[in-house]
């Protein structure tokens, strides 16, 4: 196999928890992103800051996780669906680095969004990147779902 890069934005640890089954069942390295400055804890406070940064599409400064990744060759990409798209985090790593020939695959957990527009907007970040279908977990992380998940993208 491939050498596999698990990346993920994770507020609540809802994420990290995803990508922690990812990096168990696939072997690969994982890396988490951590913006210069943090969200609050609070959900209300948090989510009036996301929702200011989202429509600005601002990228905040990665204090941690945007390291090279030109040894990979498939990278899963996870975040919280935040007002159906990605995490300002995420959308910091998408555009920091090339994804040109790579494959890529998403992750997001969500309250009952599903996926909203976090396929697409992962999409057209590397649009000459080969995209998988992702998954969309909405609370507890089953490893079987993710064992189901990985065997039909052929992981």
């Amino acid at each position: 196999m491939d050498n596999i890069l698990i990346v993920y934005y994770s507020l609540f640890k809802t994420t990290e928890s995803l990508a922690l089954e990812i990096a168990a069942q696939t072997g690969g390295d994982l890396r988490e992103l951590v913006p210069e400055k943090r969200y609050s804890f609070d959900y209300n406070t948090a989510a009036k800051e996301v929702r200011n940064q989202i429509s600005r599409g601002f990228c905040p400064k990665l204090i941690s996780g945007n390291e090279p990744i030109d040894c990979y060759k498939t990278i899963f990409i996870g975040s919280p669906n935040w007002f159906k798209t990605i995490a300002p985090p995420v959308l910091s790593f998408l555009r920091y680095h090339d994804f040109t020939g790579k494959t890529i695959i998403p992750f997001c957990t969500h309250g009952g969004g599903g996926f909203g527009q976090i396929e697409n907007d992962i999409a057209k970040e590397c649009p000459k990147s080969r995209i998988l279908p992702g998954i969309a977990v909405n609370g507890t992380v089953s490893p079987d779902e993710v064992k189901n998940w990985l065997k039909r993208i052929g992981y």
